[in-house]
């Protein structure tokens, strides 16, 4: 069936933005399909090169297979992802982001390419997960962001306001001009879920297109946001260790990423408490209010920022709508965890043929593939 132009599919809409990366794991660990437990060993971490630099608020990190010819391109690469911080960062008062910002309405303002490219793959990511990844939820998360500073929550009026300019609707693209702007006064743009990987992914692609190529690297920003390609003693990929989100001193499993970009999102590490009560600080856009129900969300692309955004929509949207948005985007996998509801062992829901590069704990996990 021809598809309808005006009604694209989740397929259509990834479709125009691919970019290769990969990932990795390491130790010896057992997964449980189900009933059934399969003990297997998992590759090992050897002799690594490594060089790191504090970029959008966390350490970024290129790993390597040693080699000295390679220092000069690895700290080259973790210079691009400078340079996108420089303009993408809502923090600073000069990037081109924060301009945005203040100018977007009334608009139109005209845009670089790399923004405009920006700005258009965040509305495409906003419509194949139904909105629960929206960048132009800014005014939400400053609220919050806000009355955490002071230790109390918003009032309800005050989240009914932000969101009258929260959502991508209150965003318009021109194409033809490569402009923007926002159709009402006090809509923001907020990248924080989605810089670390777009970063990551120019990195990549600069590193492997270069004259003198480096195929094999892992590049992670923080401790969510991961692309590696080729492999690294010769385990066929790169070993990835994965957090126990209730206890984040434990690895729960390893993971074989291969030519692969892997984002996770939760509420494990960044939280506060009001009133006996914990709050994520990750928003549900169409609500306002901290997604809940999750602990965490792992997806696996092919681009890190798809990732990084579709690993956000997962945990707002919660395990049965996750699962449910993951079978209809072509070439990515979900890693989704639920807070247990006995005890403290996990009950992952794998989606996706990752059974072969997964080596789980299993007193610590009871894993699911669907």
């Amino acid at each position: 069936m021809p598809t309808d132009p005006a009604n694209p599919t989740r397929r259509d809409l990834l479709a125009a933005f691919r970019s290769r990366a990969t990932g990795v794991p390491d130790a010896t660990q057992s997964v449980e399909m189900g009933a059934q437990s399969v003990d297997r060993s998992a590759p090992m971490a050897g002799t690594t090169l490594r060089l790191s630099a504090r970029l959008m608020g966390c350490d970024f990190t290129i790993v390597l297979n040693p080699g000295p010819e390679q220092v000069e391109s690895a700290g080259e690469s973790l210079e691009r992802i400078a340079a996108i911080e420089r303009w993408m960062s809502h923090y600073r008062a000069d990037s081109q982001l924060s301009i945005l910002n203040q100018t977007g309405w009334p608009g139109p303002v005209s845009l670089s390419e790399e923004m405009f490219r920006f700005l258009q793959f965040c509305e495409i990511q906003n419509q194949i997960s139904n909105g629960a990844f929206d960048v132009a939820s800014g005014a939400l998360s400053g609220l919050w962001k806000r009355c955490r500073a002071v230790g109390r929550l918003p009032e309800i009026t005050e989240i009914e306001a932000a969101r009258e300019l929260a959502g991508q609707h209150l965003v318009r693209l021109d194409a033809a001009g490569r402009q923007m702007q926002f159709l009402a006064a006090g809509v923001q743009l907020d990248p924080g879920a989605v810089g670390k990987g777009w970063g990551l992914d120019d990195a990549a692609e600069w590193l492997k297109t270069r004259s003198v190529p480096i195929n094999d690297f892992l590049l992670s920003g923080g401790h969510s946001s991961i692309v590696a390609a080729g492999q690294h003693n010769r385990a066929g990929g790169w070993p990835v260790g994965l957090g126990n989100p209730l206890f984040t001193e434990k690895r729960v499993a390893t993971i074989l990423l291969k030519d692969q970009a892997m984002g996770t999102s939760g509420s494990n590490i960044q939280f506060f408490r009001h009133a006996g009560r914990r709050y994520g600080h990750l928003l549900d856009p169409r609500s306002g209010w901290p997604a809940e129900g999750m602990l965490s969300a792992t997806v696996l692309a092919d681009s890190a920022a798809v990732a990084d955004a579709l690993s956000t929509a997962f945990f707002v949207l919660g395990v049965e709508k996750a699962v449910e948005c993951c079978r209809q985007i072509p070439d990515i996998a979900a890693i989704l965890v639920p807070y247990p509801d006995r005890g403290t062992r996990l009950r992952p829901v794998v989606v996706g043929n990752l059974s072969d590069r997964l080596w789980w704990d299993a007193d610590q996990a009871e894993v699911h593939y669907i």
